[in-house]
């Protein structure tokens, strides 16, 4: 196995067999938990749809949705008001949420396999901040160049950008540890947000500053079904190009030389997938705004349950960071209602504790292998 990475014990790597991806499968069989995370999902929507500060019966829910979708199976027993906030407020909300959530994970995952360490996550990698810095910069100058997809153009380029350089900047002599590649990115993330701050304060557009502040702590609120397509279509070509590439990405499990003698140009590979997963990340920020550690918790949690074969990894991921996100959305709603907590801050509350249990895990691993 190369030296071109720390090996820091996930699971997947320690069941690749001679570079095929025959991962090992543990857990329920995929089409069990496939299935299990499809209604949850659906049973999320339902509850993200129902609760807010103001309650709508899941019956009443169920009426609104079906009669929009053209079923006119009962007679309206809701207020017109109701309609409105389960149709126009909350179910694009509640989709960018299904979305986001989804997208972060199957990008945490297919960071984690790239660069072969656990700890890989957007967030953390300060891709986030760097698309953040790309989306701010194109609100503060009014730049629209690329029409109504600027945003999420210069947001793209920011994350593009951010990954390299943290990747550059970890890579000393071939190698990459878990410390150099979180360090690099908090102090990157750190540069970057601050030239994100100054961009704020040195603004003369004061409303708009605020706006941008409280976007910049993570939040699903400012959607709307004319800005819900790009997501949503980011979403999709990233799992469509990712589900193609799951061999290539058990491959790269075993390590760069395995991989290499297995045909895989590792470089053109690696190079190809940070534009793809920059693209991704990119678009999602510009949505939603930066929401940390799901691309971290999820592929861990997704591993328990069908190993670490990216073909069982990446649709599991993707079902499960929609379920989380959704939840954690309805939890912003109502912790503090009537004031909304962003749903940024709820995740960072239960990835930073997280974060910390996988890095003590990581140090125990290396020195249990360092004194066998």
């Amino acid at each position: 196995m190369t030296a071109s990475a720390t090996d820091t014990g996930t699971g997947a790597e320690r069941t690749v067999r001679g570079g095929r991806g025959d991962v090992r499968r543990t857990g329920p069989g995929l089409v069990v938990t496939l299935t299990a995370l499809t209604v949850l999902l659906a049973l999320s929507v339902m509850a993200g749809l129902a609760i807010g500060s103001v309650q709508v019966p899941p019956g009443q829910v169920w009426g609104i949705v079906t009669q929009a979708l053209g079923a006119d199976w009962a007679e309206p027993g809701w207020s017109r008001a109701r309609e409105t906030i389960v149709l126009d407020v909350r179910a694009p909300r509640v989709l960018l949420g299904a979305v986001a959530g989804a997208g972060l994970a199957v990008v945490g995952t297919a960071l984690q396999a790239l660069i072969r360490n656990p700890l890989a996550e957007p967030y953390l990698l300060g891709v986030s901040s760097g698309a953040s810095l790309g989306a701010v910069t194109v609100i503060v100058f009014g730049v629209t160049l690329f029409g109504p997809v600027s945003l999420s153009v210069a947001a793209f380029a920011g994350a593009l950008g951010a990954l390299l350089l943290v990747y550059a900047t970890a890579r000393t002599g071939g190698r990459i540890t878990s410390t150099r590649l979180v360090l690099a990115g908090v102090a990157i993330a750190a540069v970057l947000t601050a030239v994100l701050d100054l961009l704020l304060l040195t603004t003369d557009r004061g409303n708009e500053a605020r706006a941008v502040l409280a976007w910049t702590l993570g939040g699903l609120g400012g959607v709307s079904w004319e800005t819900l397509w790009l997501p949503s279509a980011a979403l999709l070509l990233g799992i469509g190009v990712l589900m193609a590439q799951a061999r290539n990405l058990n491959l790269l499990l075993a390590g760069e030389e395995a991989a290499t003698t297995m045909g895989l140009d590792v470089a053109r590979f690696r190079a190809r997938m940070f534009v793809l997963l920059s693209l991704v990340t990119g678009v999602l920020v510009a949505a939603a705004g930066p929401i940390g550690f799901v691309g971290l918790m999820l592929p861990h949690t997704v591993r328990l349950l069908v190993g670490g074969d990216h073909r069982r990894v990446l649709p599991t991921a993707a079902l499960g960071g929609a379920v989380f996100l959704i939840w954690a959305d309805i939890a912003a709603r109502i912790v503090a209602a009537p004031l909304e907590i962003p749903v940024g801050v709820l995740t960072a509350l239960c990835g930073g504790p997280f974060f910390l249990w996988l890095m003590r895990r990581s140090a125990r691993r290396t020195d249990e292998r360092g004194t066998a």
